[in-house]
């Protein structure tokens, strides 16, 4: 290594060099004099490879200071093929760091590596193989792929090779599954586990995981291998593993490998006892250890006891009928509870979770009720805090539901985090629902639940209380005199409006005869509201009161009164002027029977899967499965019941409509109209002189929000603005480009005064441009305070032309409001632009090279839509992204502009000439590029402009 390290002096004292610039003027220099040394070297055709290898050693070093380097590669790839280890691992190195998966010269690479996999040399082997996986491109698993097998199962591999060559293929099919022929060689891989080498075993345990993937079936046959290797390395001594001791604990990378294994095929039958037997002898010997005195009071022995530990609890898991395992690892997981350390406790409540699902494990999980509770009440972590949640909804049954719903009542009204309160408040419902012991109970609960956290009750809770009311009689007049309570109270959530007006609507007349809640009392109680609530509230309480029409005949002047006012026929909001004016309409013109007619109670909804659970999967799919009712399934947790809704009977028991609550009997409509049954009567009241009220319609999300194009249009010549801005929040965008990548920071401002819940933003591709931009966006918060901001971070690498910008789909609920915001992000194709300079011959001699090729030219003659500003054109060409070239064009008037869009895949040179005629108020714009596309799509992007 001495002897080496003096041949590469000259980098050492280059390095030295660089540290020792006291500014980055000074490294700059020292390097752009060291760039121009090698680049001359370079050029001299006598470079040995020793000379070689030290200048592509500086270029890799220079490259790792942040300097772009564009020339050395060929040198680089020369040394792939140099007989000398410390040349040919230069090469390697820089290949692997510096070049992209389209290089041009990666064909060379390619077959450099193929020529070395083919080396009796164990060392270049094993070098190709590590800079073929760090590549990992398509074309490099495609390739080189199908010869990695070869060196895994031949014969004369050493134990590294073949290491090193399973542990490559694992990479290449991360990026290709189908890369290798699996069924040819998954009986090969299997006999693996078997090898005496537990470095081989545990590469090879990876490759087959990974093969399992692309094609079960072939690997089908691991499981009864992968018991028995892993019976042996359980029931080991200390002597018989001792190289692969880790404090005390026998191969523990390799058990949890193979426990993972075992874990994506289906269990052992019962015909394959055996297997079964040794897996069921080697789980308890694990959790038998797990229980002896700790041999080490280092934590890399309980750590890695305890990983083991909880792979063998999931495999208990996934095998399901074995009852003894599953007590005894309830056990074992309730000892964690009580812990100090809080990743144990967390990890002890999530398999808690997942073994309160199965039949035999549900109640020696629910013993640990009271420490779950007393968890969720004083731990200090929040992550802790939501497997506690998780784990009390895993739990609740018929049993303890009224205990558990009461805590987790308890825990959202005082201090619960804002990042969960949404799909706490789902899992209440779905418990309240499943499991409630009365229609009156239901009905306290949902309504504190709305009460207490209005903020966090989604559309689809709410609507579920109402469908479940509607559906039985016994509880509809409990409900109706509970909500007119509840509307009585000082402070009063919105949610808790729509559902009071909503039950009053259908239901008050069973609450009338109390001079309390008398007709006159219910209207002025609802409309005492009407000035605080949204619009979309609004046209619900409108509702309510044509509903009182047809329950209260006697206050009918009262509510015709109401919707006269001015304040209803001049609103802001269409919606509401609409509805108020037919409704006057249809109260004055329509018959008694008519009325009675079209206002009739709603109809019960059909019965079918809840829309809770549904929600709650988009969140949590594993959560979604607790206590979704299966058929065929009759336990004591989740049974399907069919009773009649008119009975009293569970609620849980009772499958309604997943459809809006909106919808009239049939649930296949979202307006408002089909909730008062006037879809069919529409045409006759058409033809009487006026039209039908319809509700606002639903959130869609493939269409633009009004006025997202004029913030999108500032950011064509800048990088920094406001996209867009309303009442509730402010969206601006900073963004920063370098030749095919950009980045992008996204501020999110809450102009309200509550806070921003449920927020998202997701970057979206309605129209195509996926393929030719690679967007990731970062997930944000779904909290914003009032008057506070959020940064979303976007990366962007543009990989070939494209003409239409992603969307950015921005939701969140602020005030009890769900809102939908689709803009156009603005990523345009001339953020990619770099601007290039040149002379009059140059300019020309291009021009003219592209204009023969007629498709490759866009040109267009117009009227100007602007004042013909000499200065402001000049900065509107340079703020695309444009060189604006002086000088140039014969005719000072003429502007004329070169550039170069920069792709993954090429570099798209673009000349632009703007001709302004001052007398007939015209311009002449030309643009020629080397894509037809992109030519037109400047051309679209420009016009507007002048």
């Amino acid at each position: 290594m001495a002897k080496f390290g003096e041949a590469m002096r000259g980098l050492m004292v280059f390095i030295q060099d660089i540290r020792a610039c006291k500014s980055k003027e000074a490294e700059m220099k020292r390097i752009n004099k060291e760039l121009a040394n090698i680049r001359s070297k370079f050029k001299n055709e006598k470079l040995d490879g020793y000379q070689k290898k030290k200048y592509v050693c500086k270029l890799l070093f220079i490259f790792l200071l942040g300097i772009d380097i564009d020339f050395g590669y060929q040198e680089a790839v020369n040394l792939l093929s140099s007989l000398k280890f410390s040349e040919k691992q230069i090469g390697y190195l820089f290949v692997s760091v510096i070049f992209g998966s389209n290089h041009e010269l990666m064909p060379l690479v390619i077959q450099s590596i193929k020529l070395d996999l083919q080396s009796s040399n164990p060392v270049y082997v094993t070098l190709a193989m590590q800079c073929a996986a760090n590549i990992a491109s398509k074309e490099m698993a495609s390739q080189v792929g199908p010869e990695i097998p070869k060196l895994i199962v031949a014969g004369h591999s050493s134990h590294q090779v073949k290491q090193t060559a399973s542990l490559c293929l694992v990479k290449l099919l991360r990026i290709d599954p189908k890369a290798i022929s699996h069924s040819a060689y998954a009986p090969r891989f299997i006999q693996l586990i078997n090898d005496k080498h537990i470095g081989v075993v545990t590469a090879s345990c990876s490759l087959i995981i990974e093969g399992a993937r692309a094609e079960p079936e072939a690997y089908r046959a691991c499981v009864s291998t992968a018991a028995q290797r892993l019976h042996r390395i359980v029931t080991s001594t200390q002597a018989d593993l001792h190289d692969y001791m880790y404090y005390f604990i026998p191969a523990p990378w390799l058990s949890i490998l193979l426990l993972r294994l075992i874990q994506m095929f289906p269990s052992p039958s019962e015909d394959d006892a055996l297997t079964r037997a040794r897996l069921v002898e080697s789980i308890e010997d694990i959790l038998n250890r797990s229980q002896d005195p700790s041999k080490s009071k280092k934590v890399q022995h309980s750590n890695a006891k305890n990983a083991v530990l909880f792979e063998a609890i999931k495999v208990i898991i996934h095998l399901e009928s074995e009852s003894q395992l599953q007590v005894r690892a309830c056990n074992i997981l309730g000892s964690f509870l009580g812990v100090k350390e809080t990743n144990l406790r967390y990890l002890a409540m999530e398999h808690l979770g997942y073994l309160a699902v199965l039949g035999f494990s549900h109640d020696p999980v629910k013993k640990h009720q009271s420490t779950v509770i007393s968890s969720l009440k004083t731990e200090r972590d929040v992550s802790v805090r939501k497997r506690a949640v998780d784990l009390l909804y895993a739990m609740c049954d018929h049993s303890n539901a009224e205990v558990v719903v009461k805590e987790l009542l308890d825990y959202l009204k005082t201090k619960a985090d804002y990042t969960i309160r949404e799909e706490l408040v789902l899992k209440i419902a779905i418990l309240a629902e499943k499991f409630a012991p009365d229609s009156e109970w239901y009905v306290n609960t949902m309504l504190n639940l709305i009460r207490w956290a209005g903020d966090y009750v989604s559309e689809e809770v709410w609507h579920r209380v109402i469908q479940v009311i509607i559906n039985r009689e016994d509880v509809q007049g409990y409900a109706a005199k509970t909500c007119f309570e509840s509307l009585q109270a000082s402070a009063c959530h919105e949610t808790m409006i729509n559902v009071g007006a909503y039950i009053l609507g259908e239901f008050g007349n069973l609450i009338a005869g109390d001079d309390r809640s008398k007709p006159e009392v219910q209207l002025k109680l609802l409309h005492s509201t009407y000035h605080l609530v949204s619009v979309h509230t609004k046209t619900l309480l409108l509702t309510t009161y044509m509903k009182f029409i047809n329950l209260f005949p006697e206050i009918k002047p009262q509510v015709i009164k109401i919707l006269g006012q001015d304040s209803q026929a001049r609103s802001d909001d269409v919606e509401v002027q609409q509805r108020a004016l037919e409704y006057m309409r249809l109260a004055t013109v329509a018959s008694p029977d008519l009325l009675a007619s079209v206002l009739e109670e709603m109809p019960p909804f059909p019965e079918k899967g809840s829309t809770l659970l549904a929600k709650l999967k988009k969140k949590d799919p594993k959560q979604a499965l607790i206590h979704q009712d299966k058929p065929g399934l009759e336990t004591d947790n989740c049974r399907i019941e069919q009773i009649d809704p008119k009975k009293n009977g569970p609620i849980g028991s009772q499958n309604l409509t997943d459809g809006h609550i909106m919808g009239g009997a049939g649930g296949g409509s979202d307006t408002l109209v089909d909730v008062l049954g006037l879809g069919e009567l529409q045409d006759t009241f058409a033809s009487a002189g006026f039209g039908m009220a319809t509700a606002a319609p639903p959130l869609d999300e493939n269409r633009l929000t009004p006025g997202w194009e004029a913030g999108f249009k500032i950011f064509l010549f800048k990088n920094s603005g406001i996209l867009f801005e309303d009442d509730s929040i402010q969206i601006g965008i900073k963004s920063e480009y370098k030749e095919n990548l950009g980045r992008l920071t996204v501020f999110y401002g809450n102009k309200s005064g509550s806070p921003i819940i449920n927020f998202s933003a997701d970057v979206d591709f309605p129209e195509g441009p996926e393929e030719q931009l690679k967007v990731i966006s970062k997930p944000t918060e779904n909290v914003i305070e009032s008057s506070a901001q959020l940064q979303q971070l976007i990366t962007v690498e543009c990989v070939s032309a494209f003409t239409d910008a992603p969307r950015l789909k921005i939701k969140f609920t602020c005030g009890g409001v769900p809102k939908l915001l689709v803009l156009k992000l603005p990523l345009l194709l001339n953020k990619f632009l770099e601007a290039s300079v040149m002379d009059t011959n140059n300019f020309f001699e291009r021009w003219k090279a592209l204009g023969e090729r007629p498709e490759q030219e866009a040109q267009e003659i117009f009227l100007a839509q602007k004042p013909m500003d000499a200065a402001a054109n000049k900065n509107k060409l340079s703020g695309f992204g444009l060189s604006v070239l002086t000088g140039v064009d014969p005719n000072a008037t003429n502007f004329v502009s070169a550039g170069i869009f920069n792709t993954s895949t090429a570099r798209i040179g673009c000349l632009v000439r703007l001709e302004p005629n001052m007398q007939i108020k015209k311009y002449r714009l030309t643009i020629r590029t080397t894509n037809p596309l992109v030519s037109k799509h400047v051309r679209q992007l420009l016009l507007p402009e002048f």
